[in-house]
């Protein structure tokens, strides 16, 4: 299992950045790269508790499915996304909201993976581990700068 943890402070308030972490559309745009597109399940708009997504990318030279489902969420403060079918021998995905005392927000992802296949997995961790952390990296950067700018209003 490994685990990833990113911490973002962005200028805006709390709720726009809790909500703009559950936009399918932002997520599209920020994953432009990989060609991923929603296919299934909430496909546009704010996903909410219970509900469930499937991904469809190109992630490291093969086209793949991943379906994720909202398994725990307290607005603004805290919401969780977890693997239900796909790649991953498993994949939970946490996001943590803090307001600080001027206005601005902390927004902590903390990512739990386990490869595929146990043995070879570990060997495959190794190149996930970078992989997935720039993935991580260069969608809180985009959520950042979109809050921080009226864009926000297109997404939620």
């Amino acid at each position: 299992m490994v685990t990833l943890e990113q911490t973002t402070l962005i200028h805006a308030p709390i709720e726009r950045c809790f909500d703009l972490s559950r936009s399918i559309d932002l997520h599209v745009r920020s994953t432009a790269d990989t060609g991923e597109r929603a296919v299934a399940g909430v496909t546009s708009g704010l996903i909410g508790l219970g509900e469930q997504v499937t991904w469809r990318a190109k992630h490291l030279g093969v086209w793949q499915e991943f379906t994720s489902k909202i398994t725990a969420l307290d607005r603004p403060a805290y919401f969780q996304d977890t693997m239900i079918q796909g790649a991953f021998r498993s994949f939970r995905h946490d996001h943590y909201f803090r307001a600080t005392d001027t206005g601005e927000t902390t927004m902590t992802d903390v990512l739990e993976f386990a490869a595929p296949v146990p043995i070879a997995g570990r060997l495959a961790e190794v190149f996930l581990r970078p992989y997935l952390a720039k993935f991580l990296r260069e969608r809180n950067d985009l959520l950042k700068q979109i809050a921080e700018r009226e864009e926000w209003r297109k997404f939620i």
